[in-house]
């Protein structure tokens, strides 16, 4: 089920995974591995530029530049929960 929860926080960690904290409390890890074959995704093979994640100014998703980005949904419903 989709959820929308705002993106609170983001730190890009080490080996392409997304820290998220989302509106909710709820603190989520995210590996973007599996998303770095696909499009739009390809540049953020780059470490540098995937190391600059943030919320966007709506906390509706996760943006690295101008072409890409994430939305919540999709981090919420697919990130692993973290205590």
């Amino acid at each position: 089920m989709v959820q929308f929860m705002k993106v609170i926080s983001v730190k890009a960690l080490p080996d392409y995974m997304l820290l998220l904290e989302f509106e909710d409390g709820a603190k989520k890890k995210f590996d973007f591995k599996k998303l770095l074959n696909s499009a739009p995704f390809y540049p953020l093979k780059n470490v540098e530029l995937f190391n600059k994640a943030k919320s966007d100014n709506g906390g509706g998703g996760v943006v690295w530049d101008d072409d890409i980005d994430i939305a919540s949904e999709y981090l919420y419903d697919n990130g692993i929960l973290v205590r």
